[in-house]
């Protein structure tokens, strides 16, 4: 009779290698990517063709820009899956300041000439290509933010509201004020949500949020009080009171999300690009996938979104270290807050902002941020298998 130990394995069974690294959550994580990508080229296309034309441009200008800037994004989606995780945490401040400087640009007096005003804001710098630098501070803040957090982990500093949360908010007050004043209040909330959630991971004590929360509440009851927020707020309470304003928007996602039926019009056949649904290459291509490509289409990007988060979370959960958890921790969060919303907006369950989709809606600097914060979710997950006896440094063994 075999004894258990003839029979059973001495160390952990190995996952096969997946040409990416050791483990399946690698491929998982490149694989999840291209699908998205892939439906979200088809979805541009047909929701952008209509407005390239009316511009007098070929119907396949967006989505050539879109693809380009996919391309970039995939080269550097691959190096960033190459060099070990720990290089960002050595470049932590460097990205940070150099945010800061962009951002400051785009508000400045005298910077119209590389930083114009479009639509009432001036969110973009041209320097020979267009960049949103608002997109580039939301991977700044978590690489940033996951290695300041290590340390006051290690140091216990997060018991005491002046020593742990309180720097945390004066620094990220440099990048959400010309976020602010550029103004982008949406894109101000996220940068502070992807910081405040690694800063909950990482042990921070929710007293202390919930206290700088309240602190907080005037200026944003300031900040949706007057405007155009204020307009999109009362719709939001009640959509009848503006449907051919404020409301607008919502109104037609609805009805290209009701149209779609269980399997779509077809690929090309929706009609609310047709001038009814503003933006619906990006802030609205959610309701563009329900139109043409029905609840099935919904289920099936949903279900995408779904697995990458699921993905990130348990590659976070396998880190290496504390720095790796918290850094997988906030790029897996960029992916969900940004779906999350976008799919809520064109549902109507929150009042309209201007957030793209993931991977998905037309925007170089969101997709180029994406696909990099895909490969850092990458380089961790590649680290984690591969590793034995691993020494994770977290809110207990920070302490230690």
């Amino acid at each position: 009779m075999a004894r258990p130990m003839d029979v059973a394995p001495e160390r952990p069974i190995a996952l096969p290698d997946s040409g990416l690294g050791r483990g399946w959550e690698p491929a998982a994580i490149f694989v999840l990517t291209l699908l998205l990508l892939a439906c979200g080229l088809l979805t541009l296309y047909s929701a952008s063709s209509v407005l390239a034309i009316r511009q007098h441009l070929p119907d396949t200008y967006y989505v050539f820009r879109q693809a380009a800037g996919a391309g970039l994004g995939l080269v550097l989606m691959l190096v960033c899956a190459a060099l070990p995780y720990s290089l960002w945490d050595r470049l932590a401040w460097p990205l940070f300041w150099v945010c800061v400087t962009l951002l400051m640009v785009t508000v400045l007096p005298g910077t119209e000439a590389i930083a114009p005003r479009v639509n009432g804001a001036r969110r973009w710098l041209n320097v020979g290509v267009t960049l949103q630098p608002s997109e580039f501070a939301k991977i700044a803040v978590i690489i940033w933010t996951a290695s300041i957090a290590v340390k006051k982990a290690r140091q216990d500093h997060f018991k005491r509201l002046s020593l742990g949360l309180g720097p945390f908010f004066i620094a990220w007050s440099a990048l959400l004020l010309p976020v602010l004043l550029e103004p982008d209040l949406s894109t101000a909330c996220i940068i502070a949500m992807l910081g405040v959630l690694i800063l909950f991971a990482a042990g921070a004590r929710p007293g202390h949020f919930l206290f700088l929360g309240l602190l907080a509440v005037p200026f944003l009851k300031n900040q949706l009080a007057v405007g155009f927020r204020a307009d999109r707020m009362a719709a939001f309470l009640n959509p009848a009171t503006d449907p051919g304003g404020a409301g607008f928007q919502v109104r037609q996602s609805l009805v290209a999300l009701g149209s779609g039926g269980l399997t779509g019009v077809g690929f090309g056949m929706g009609l609310q690009k047709f001038g009814f649904l503003p933006e619906a290459h990006n802030d609205f291509i959610f309701a563009m996938v329900g139109e043409e490509w029905g609840f099935l289409g919904v289920v099936f990007l949903t279900a995408l979104f779904v697995a990458i988060i699921l993905v990130g979370f348990r590659i976070a959960g396998r880190a290496p270290d504390f720095f790796g958890e918290l850094l997988a921790i906030g790029v897996t969060n960029l992916v969900a807050i940004q779906a999350v919303l976008h799919m809520a907006v064109g549902l109507g369950l929150v009042p309209t902002t201007g957030l793209a989709l993931p991977l998905v809606s037309y925007g170089r600097s969101n997709l180029v941020v994406t696909l990099i914060a895909m490969g850092i979710l990458m380089s961790v997950a590649r680290a984690a298998p591969g590793r034995t006896g691993r020494s994770r440094t977290g809110r207990k063994g920070a302490r230690a």
